[in-house]
């Protein structure tokens, strides 16, 4: 049974926790197949920052209301449909030096990254539940969520070359560590829409399901993930899974592994291990929002 627990209502968007703290984020303008729009942008910006501070969510699953995931960039709308400012002439040393400044962030900065960077920093396991066609942005978005399952019925497709534009929403970045390169590239060149088969044969989806069972079996595997678990240790096991995997050599993951095994085990571990000790269900007590070690390298 599903209850509203969360941030007031948004515009593009529903927030349903469950009881076991599983968090429901479906994307909600059904009538355009949840195509995607700058107000949708910052509303899952926002909604993956709230996250991180709300102690009653444990996971996250992203789904689509009505027959689509999301359609891709809603190119309805007037002027830029990106929502840039085509009057700047951007240099890579402003993308430096005033990312955040607000005639870059609004004018420059591509809306789908900003999404994307979010969901990197959330401390909570997030999954895509891909109902429908997932194309542009819509694929893209789903990349640096930790597993991505899909319907019978979804389409995946990075169709940007159509539009004589590049892929988007730090995609270069996530989709050849996915994937690997080549095909990241025979996916991004061709442009073609896949079925959700072809997308789980090259590696990008953990399996397809039948409609009617993707959200449960979605709901199944978040359980699994949070069940039982420390939230701190999970909101660790995620950054550093993501971040080191991109070091330059596994001394700095090391560095980063010993310090948090560290905190760990003197911490949740204790209950843990006197858990297993006692042959009983662990109690952890942490809150991901407030026992997070503070020499953490990525804060």
């Amino acid at each position: 049974m599903m209850s509203t627990d969360g941030p007031p209502a948004y515009e593009t968007l529903l927030w349903e926790v469950s009881d076991d703290g599983i968090l429901t984020l479906t994307l909600h303008r059904p009538d355009a197949l949840n195509a995607f729009t700058v107000t949708m942008a910052r509303e899952l910006e926002d909604a993956f920052r709230r996250v991180n501070d709300n102690d009653t969510v444990a996971a996250v699953v992203v789904t689509g209301s009505g027959r689509a995931f999301c359609a891709g960039m809603d190119l309805s709308r007037e002027g830029n449909v990106f929502g840039l400012d085509e009057s700047l002439a951007p240099t890579l040393d402003d993308m430096r030096e005033r990312l955040d400044s607000p005639e870059i962030a609004d004018g420059v900065r591509d809306t789908g990254g900003r999404v994307v960077l979010a969901i990197y920093d959330c401390t909570k396991p997030v999954i895509a539940a891909i109902n429908g066609p997932a194309v542009g942005i819509g694929a893209t978005m789903t990349l640096p969520m930790d597993v991505r399952l899909a319907s019978t019925s979804a389409r995946i497709g990075f169709v940007f070359g159509r539009l004589g534009i590049v892929p988007e929403a730090c995609s270069s970045w996530f989709l050849p560590r996915l994937v690997g390169i080549s095909r990241a590239l025979e996916w991004t060149y061709s442009a073609d829409v896949l079925t959700a088969e072809e997308a789980l044969d090259g590696g990008l989806l953990r399996s397809v399901v039948e409609p009617e069972a993707l959200l449960d079996t979605a709901y199944g595997l978040a359980r699994r993930f949070v069940s039982g678990r420390s939230p701190v240790a999970t909101a660790l096991t995620r950054q550093m899974m993501w971040r080191n995997a991109a070091q330059p050599h596994p001394l700095e993951a090391h560095r980063v592994d010993s310090l948090a095994m560290w905190w760990t085990s003197v911490h949740d571990g204790r209950e843990g291990v006197a858990a297993f000790r006692e042959k009983r269900a662990p109690e952890f007590t942490s809150a991901a929002s407030r026992d997070l070690p503070k020499w953490l390298p990525w804060d």
